[in-house]
């Protein structure tokens, strides 16, 4: 009785003042009552949360209704605008399509190639709004001057589609490639400092990658770590932990199911050929024997490309009506070629090794990377062993020959020392090789001769194989989707390691070519609908199935190495070589970054030019530089560091072990010592 009292004075004081008695409430709930009592608090309760914001009175009752309905529409809000903001990802819906059929594995390709997306429209935007934009606008028009102009030899055929596909006539002369700028100070009449824009987003190109692509690393290590990979609790990692819930294909979890089994398998199996006796010296033997086969088929196709680059500089002193379309293209030939052919090799080569397939993956990752690179470099140093200084000497000597000609004969003739320039067409000046735009041109070449064969490669060996096994099976003597050839699997690796190859040369290439950055952001963006089309369409689930949080910064690794290789070339020109005489908007310079010195000495006080030049000292800048990459790396050890230990924490105060009191006092220490 007197319970039942109390709770009808708590239930009538909860109308004048129910704030306080929410709580008491909830308390009462948990007594031990019998359930009448217990549904009657609970009614009181719903009660209460249905007209909590009419119970009070006084002043500030509509106050307090106004609040409770504000908080619940801005949470309406934040929930309707999470809803829009995942909406607005580009290609979420697609991408969870392939999720739900390929599992996360193949999705994170498709990732990737998203995220290589908005990185270079972010390129894309620096280099069109601060280089291009302000000369189509601001800038000399077409025809004005004979860098903008097509020469009149070249005049007849430049509007053959030939011709423009190799990125010759009018597109040689246009804004895609370096020898189109102007290279006067200032441009317009906003005095824009073009030169000096080109410089400082050329720079700027690759810190902003740099940064973009360190704190994806660092965000990947501190979301990572899924415990798959540690050495304790193998099994149970893989017991609990191994399942990938974002697939919704039969036939992938029927896959993944025997991974599973297969992985608990290997498992045991490694335990046992530990204690297994072979022949060390013979497997020694092999696996030297395999590196050196991969090391001359590398050092093979590296002197291949050298060799064709050298002979494409032969062809470029021919008329172009004496080569064959083989002759013209012939380096990009040879390098889609060697791209195909190697890494099969390699992966046959690596039999000998009989290494563990998780580790025969890592060495064969790294073989096509270094085959990539080793190429790549092959082909810049053959570049800049193009650069003719002696032939753009003769030009620049003969053309100053030419001029000092007229002169003479003007004074001679008219008897003044005011001399008129001398008025020659556009078109018929004498002009030098124009060796940046040259560069420009090859890795234009490179880039869409790489568009051609992975989608050519796409097209037959997964859309054209998989029309044969699908219609060619009825009739066949054997299984043809069981057996050979079978529908082909999406390669997570060939793939990635061909963006990251493709982002290296865009990295290298854009300084010589501000068009290129234009043309990846279109390849990646028909990259994403053709693969995903064929993907869906062609291939069928893996075998195998692994989830793809254990390589995102494993390739995201790869990425910074090209990043930093590809910063050297671009470096090396802009510190070491001379820029061409009459085309680009550092012509007329000793080198590159003199239109930084001349910003200082023009612009600035003069204590900042000595600044500079004890700042730009080698002798500081190599210390500097390793600095940052000691801080960098310190820097992120510890705040990976940091995360294990709030991981480790976290699973410390979860555990069974923690929450159970034993009475020896052994389980936790067992729990530290297992963390």
């Amino acid at each position: 009785m007197v319970n039942t009292l109390t709770l009808t004075v708590t239930f009538t004081l909860a109308l004048t003042n129910h704030a306080p008695l929410f709580a008491l409430i909830l308390m009462f709930f948990f007594f031990s009552w019998p359930l009448c009592r217990k549904k009657f608090c609970l009614d009181a309760q719903l009660f209460v949360e249905k007209f909590e914001g009419a119970l009070g009175k006084g002043k500030g009752r509509r106050l307090y209704a106004y609040k409770v309905m504000m908080a619940k529409k801005l949470i309406k809000f934040n929930r309707d605008f999470d809803n829009f903001k995942t909406a607005c990802i580009p290609w979420e819906r697609k991408i969870k399509e392939v999720e739900s059929h390929f599992g996360s594995s193949v999705a994170s390709y498709f990732i990737f190639l998203r995220w290589m997306y908005g990185l270079n429209l972010v390129l894309f935007g620096f280099m069109f709004g601060l280089v291009v934009i302000p000369e189509v606008l601001m800038g000399l028009p077409y025809g004005s001057i004979p860098r903008k102009t097509v020469p009149r030899s070249e005049q007849a055929r430049a509007m053959d589609f030939s011709v423009l596909f190799d990125f010759g006539g009018y597109c040689k002369y246009s804004i895609l490639f370096y020898g189109y700028y102007n290279n006067k100070r200032t441009i317009g009449l906003l005095k824009f400092r073009l030169p000096l824009s080109y410089l400082l987003v050329g720079f700027g190109i690759f810190g902003y990658s740099l940064m973009v692509v360190t704190r994806t690393m660092a965000r990947n290590a501190n979301e990572g770590g899924d415990g798959a990979e540690d050495g304790a609790f193998i099994f149970s990692w893989k017991l609990f932990t191994s399942w990938d819930y974002l697939i919704g294909n039969p036939e992938t979890a029927d896959n993944k199911y025997a991974s599973i089994t297969t992985s608990f398998k290997e498992s045991i199996v490694d335990e046992q050929m530990n204690q297994k006796d072979e022949n060390v010296h013979l497997r020694r033997f092999l696996r030297i024997l395999a590196n050196l086969l991969i090391l001359c088929s590398l050092a093979g196709s590296g002197y291949l490309i050298y060799y064709v680059v050298r002979r494409s500089q032969d062809f470029a002193q021919m008329d172009d009506e004496e080569l064959s379309w083989f002759d013209k293209n012939e380096v990009e030939f040879v390098m889609s070629l060697l791209g195909l052919v190697c890494p099969p090799l390699f992966e046959t080569i690596a039999e000998l090794e009989d290494y563990h397939p998780r580790i025969a993956l890592k060495w064969q990752l790294g073989r096509i990377f270094a085959l990539f690179l080793g190429n790549l470099y092959t082909f810049l140093f053959a570049l800049f062993d193009e650069v003719q200084g002696k032939r753009e000497k003769s030009i620049k000597n003969a053309t100053e020959w030419a001029l000092k000609e007229y002169y003479a004969n003007y004074t001679a003739f008219h008897n003044t020392t005011e001399l008129p320039p001398p008025h020659i067409d556009p078109a018929d000046a004498i002009r030098g090789p124009c060796w940046e735009t040259s560069v420009g041109i090859e890795f234009m070449r490179l880039t869409v001769s790489d568009i051609q064969v992975s989608y050519l490669t796409i097209l037959i060996g997964d859309f054209l194989r998989a029309i044969a096994v699908r219609f060619l099976n009825y009739c066949w003597c054997w299984d043809l989707e069981a057996g050979f050839p079978s529908y082909a699997e999406f390669d997570i690796s060939g793939n990635v390691l061909g963006l990251i190859f493709n982002q290296g040369m865009i990295w290298m290439g854009a300084f010589y070519a501000p068009g290129l950055v234009g043309i990846n952001v279109l390849r990646l963006l028909s990259s994403m609908y053709y693969q995903c089309w064929a993907v869906m369409s062609c291939n069928v689930p893996h075998r195998r199935v692994f989830k793809a949080s254990r390589s995102n910064n494993f390739y995201m690794g790869l990425l910074l190495l090209v990043l930093f290789l590809s910063l050297m070339p671009v470096i090396y020109t802009i510190m070491t070589l001379s820029p061409s005489f009459d085309c680009g908007p550092f012509s007329g310079k000793e080198r590159m970054y003199d239109v930084i010195i001349e910003t200082i000495d023009r612009d600035l006080p003069s204590f900042m030019g000595t600044i500079f030049g004890y700042v730009s000292n080698p002798g500081l800048i190599i210390p500097a530089v390793l600095l940052m990459v000691c801080m960098f790396i310190i820097q992120s050890s510890v705040q990976c560091m940091a995360t294990k230990t709030q991981k480790a924490t976290h699973e410390i105060k979860f555990s069974p072990m923690y929450g159970n009191q034993n009475p020896k006092g052994n389980s936790r220490d067992q729990v530290q010592s297992n963390v």
